[in-house]
């Protein structure tokens, strides 16, 4: 075999599995299924190696080359285009191909041709036949409609949110695919974020948008924040207008506008198995040798192909999508949105240095957004260096449930401090630093006061924070009210760090 006809088994092989019949021209019949592959089939300028046909009308093309043509596979643009403007013989048909494909065994890329400023992009496969006929069916396309956002009503929004909503506005007009959303926590990221995939929604006409997280916690949060928002220009929520999900199972439902997911998650789901809910616990950044792992094989899913989304949201996006799980993110054909109030130097670059907001805590301090701080240290000896459990008997709980059951250890165990509040529970560590702060509140800390001032409390998952919540209490001696679990909010309203309306304890920390 030739390296081009190596090239085309590969070949051959996507356009199967994405759903195409593959026809050779003395076999041709266009409907003999919904999307149909003709080998060869002649045009007025010659023979383009793949017709695409959807419900038996000529709707594409698709020009194989052989691997190593990969790099130079823009120059291969040219020829695709001109058999998109040729006419297909023994086919009667007064319209211009719209799409158009450059392919090798390992590259796939992909133009429409209805795009205004129409740019080539790298697409992981060939689009399933009912996608084509999809945006055959719509007025414009996704990108068009971009092009061309109505102002929107700030009234409500912060300085920093509304230039990175005019930004991203800008950016999606330039069809730019990624984005990234620097802003300091509680300045509102998230709000942000929604009301950008409510424009997207709304004059964007996208289908569906994947709100993409890597703790459970973090996702629990952005469910609640899209529920309980309201846009300016409409009295319905969100939840009202669209379907919003937050995933829990194998299973994306499929009306649904807004799916909210671990990136642990939505790899399993690509990959047709389950997860267990304990593995989204912990961030990806905090494992232990996250980055030194191999990074993840994604491969073609039928019931989820990589045109489901067509944008995905990454929150904390700066310890979540590199290495390991880079290829969920490339598996789908979508727009990307970033947000983090840490990037570094990675974070600029995945993003192709394309800021739309540069919104530091240095300035959300200045601006009164958030508040400044004295930094007052509590450093126990388990916190610094871990302990030392001997062999005895010893209470287990299960992380979700908290169910308790005793276990005989048949060996001392040495634990360290990253062990600490996950695999191993300690009560006097939490105990002795809710104590410390106590005993230094109206001393040390705030001579001035009598009242014990609004407190956050970061704690590292939902049962650590739990463990907290009850000492807060005991060691205050106060009820239920004194100390809430809650989470971080940057809505319009106000509820930022400064002034959150009670004691909250977030189970979860921005800051890794």
């Amino acid at each position: 075999m030739t390296p081009e006809e190596k090239a085309r088994v590969f070949i051959d092989n996507k356009l199967e599995k994405a759903g195409w019949v593959i026809q050779d021209l003395k076999q041709v019949n266009p409907m003999a299924s919904l999307g149909v592959a003709v080998r060869e089939y002649p045009t007025s300028t010659g023979p383009v190696d793949y017709a695409l046909f959807v419900g038996g009308k000529p709707v594409g093309v698709v020009e194989a080359k052989k691997d190593d043509l990969g790099a130079n596979i823009t120059t291969v643009e040219s020829q695709s285009g001109r058999y998109a403007n040729s006419k297909f013989k023994y086919i009667n048909y007064e319209y211009n191909i719209r799409f158009a494909y450059e392919a090798t065994g390992v590259l796939t890329r992909f133009t429409d041709y209805l795009d205004e400023k129409y740019r080539s992009r790298t697409v992981f496969s060939f689009h399933r036949p009912e996608t084509l006929q999809y945006l055959l069916n719509q007025s414009d396309t996704i990108r068009n409609y971009m092009k061309h956002f109505p102002e929107f009503d700030t009234t409500g929004f912060r300085k920093c949110q509304i230039t990175a909503i005019h930004n991203l506005d800008r950016s999606f007009a330039e069809n730019r695919p990624k984005a990234l959303v620097q802003m300091a926590t509680g300045a509102g990221k998230t709000f942000t974020a929604i009301t950008a995939a409510y424009r997207l929604l709304k004059y964007g006409k996208m289908k569906r948008i994947l709100f993409l997280v890597d703790t459970k916690s973090l996702g629990e949060q952005a469910e609640r924040e899209f529920l309980a928002y309201t846009p300016n220009d409409d009295n319905r929520s969100f939840s009202q207008l669209y379907g919003v999900k937050r995933l829990n199972s194998s299973y994306i439902p499929a009306d649904v506008q807004i799916c909210i997911s671990t990136i642990q998650r939505m790899y399993s789901i690509l990959k047709g198995e389950e997860l267990d809910e304990s593995a989204e616990e912990e961030s990806l950044f905090e494992m232990s040798g996250a980055n030194s792992q191999p990074s993840k094989e994604v491969v073609y899913n039928e019931k989820y192909p990589p045109e489901f989304f067509d944008c995905i949201i990454v929150d904390e996006c700066h310890r979540s999508i590199y290495n390991v799980w880079n290829q969920v993110l490339e598996y789908f054909d979508a727009f990307t949105i970033g947000l983090t109030a840490t990037p570094d130097k990675r974070t600029f670059a995945f993003f192709n240095q394309n800021v739309v907001s540069e919104y530091s805590r240095e300035q959300a301090i200045i601006d009164g957004v958030n508040v400044g701080e004295d930094v007052f240290l509590i450093e126990t000896e388990v916190t610094k260096n871990g302990a030392h459990i001997m062999k005895q008997q010893i209470e287990c709980r299960d992380r979700l449930s908290r169910a308790k059951r005793w276990q005989q250890l048949d060996e001392d165990v040495d634990y360290t401090q990253s062990q600490l509040d996950r695999a191993v529970v300690n009560p006097s560590q939490i105990r002795t630093i809710i104590r410390t702060f106590k005993e230094n509140l109206f001393t040390n800390l705030f001579p001035n006061r009598k009242e014990v001032p609004k407190t956050l409390i970061f704690a590292k998952t939902d049962s650590h924070a739990d463990d907290i919540i009850q000492i807060v209490r005991e060691e205050f001696g106060e009820g239920n009210d004194f100390c809430k679990k809650n989470y971080l909010s940057g809505r319009k309203t106000g509820n930022c760090v400064k002034c959150i309306p009670q004691r909250l304890l977030s189970p979860y920390c921005r800051y890794g």
